[in-house]
């Protein structure tokens, strides 16, 4: 009844305190867990296995410079002007445009794409536009391999995130069908440029996002590194001096985009995230809960969405169910397919949670209003989730 009373506790404190800052409410939900079912030293304990694990450490600093990489590109113009000169038709800008600024994380990220989706779909309703600039926003975030998401996911169910590209690129499709039979398709007109294509603009941009990946793949092939976010963080160090040559920045427009970017706390957040981990799982908390014995794929998918569509956050409902599986199924690794199933039912619910900051800013700014958004939205969620559910049920 104990651990019951802390783990309840503890995750109301998660999604309370979360809604205004995810690392906070992280650390604050392991201590009231910890300190609960768990001696002082036992505590401590977790902490300092979080905090000297060289792959999490390495993991935080990395998402770190991720954002920074992503606000030198944004404040430079340089993410600007990969979005311009890529010059393809309206359906497919009106996804993508959002989409490529999606892939570099940045606070009020989504007020970025929103002009680019209002000035090529003006004939739009402002719902039609403000579920675009969410859905396709996020949607890269399941096979952009240094989408701090995804990689935290992948490090918490113990695989390599490249491995899971495969199996999570046929719900990108279904994600990026859906988004166009329900949302693209309804506009007609056709793209007016205003400015003369720039390869410049075009390759520059892609080619420091892609500087990472490249990097970190070819790594990885030539040398077996001990720890594999060793070559991630090289690879990611690489981009972010690329970022700075293309755009001369120095040291005081650094700042500046820090103040802006706010790096460490998305290194907060990774620190949060495996200390509340770490805690869980020792605490008792998983055992209870697989005692409960539910359907898998309630677990995988119900208990997945729900989750993603009550914080609002993807990090924090795949540390509670990746812990869960480990116990209940008596493995230390998620099989592939079940990752990606309970990543994209994370993920819907994420896409579509009105406490998703994104998802208030783009009603705002579309003038609509939430019963309008909700409406849009909840067909693409419900055929997503039924898709989903239906591979669950007959694949695990």
């Amino acid at each position: 009844m104990v651990i019951w009373i802390a783990l309840v506790t503890s995750l109301l404190l998660l999604l309370v305190i979360s809604q205004r800052n995810l690392a906070l409410g992280m650390f604050v939900a392991a201590t009231v867990l910890g300190l609960s079912t768990l001696s002082l030293g036992g505590f401590f304990g977790q902490i300092e296995v979080t905090f000297s694990d060289p792959s999490v450490v390495s993991l935080a600093g990395l998402v770190g410079i991720i954002a920074m990489v992503g606000g030198v590109l944004e404040e430079s113009g340089e993410m600007e002007n990969l979005v311009k000169n890529m010059r393809i038709g309206k359906r497919p800008f009106l996804g993508a445009s959002p989409a490529l600024l999606g892939m570099l994380p940045m606070p009020g990220g989504a007020l970025l794409s929103a002009p680019m989706v209002e000035s090529s779909a003006e004939e739009l309703e402002g719902s039609t536009k403000a579920v675009i600039n969410v859905w396709f926003r996020h949607i890269l975030f399941m096979i952009y391999p240094l989408a701090p998401a995804l990689i935290a996911s992948a490090k918490i169910a113990n695989l390599n995130v490249y491995d899971t590209i495969p199996y999570l690129a046929p719900f990108f499709l279904v994600s990026v069908l859906i988004g166009y039979f329900f949302l693209l398709r309804e506009t007609r007109t056709e793209m007016q440029y205003s400015e003369e294509f720039s390869l410049r603009g075009l390759l520059v941009p892609l080619g420091v996002i892609l500087l990472a990946p490249v990097v970190d793949i070819a790594l990885k092939s030539l040398f077996n590194i001990p720890v594999p976010e060793y070559t991630t963080l090289v690879g990611v160090v690489l981009s972010f001096a690329a970022a700075l040559i293309v755009t001369r920045y120095g040291f005081t427009d650094l700042v500046q985009v820090a103040k802006k970017m706010k790096p460490w706390e998305f290194t907060l957040i990774v620190l949060g995230m495996f200390t509340f981990l770490n805690v869980f799982k020792v605490s008792g908390a998983p055992k209870l809960i697989a005692d409960l014995n539910f359907p898998l794929p309630v677990l995988l998918v119900g208990v997945a969405f729900s989750l993603g569509l009550v914080t609002g956050r993807i990090q924090a409902p795949v540390s509670i169910i990746f812990p869960i599986f480990f116990v209940r199924q008596g493995v230390d690794t998620i099989p592939l397919l079940a990752f990606a199933i309970v990543y994209f039912s994370v993920f819907i619910g994420y896409a579509i949670s009105p406490i998703h900051p994104c998802v208030s800013v783009s009603i705002e700014y579309f003038d609509s209003s939430v019963g309008e958004y909700v409406k849009k939205i909840v067909p693409i969620a419900v055929i997503s989730l039924v898709i989903v559910g239906i591979l669950s049920v007959f694949l695990l």
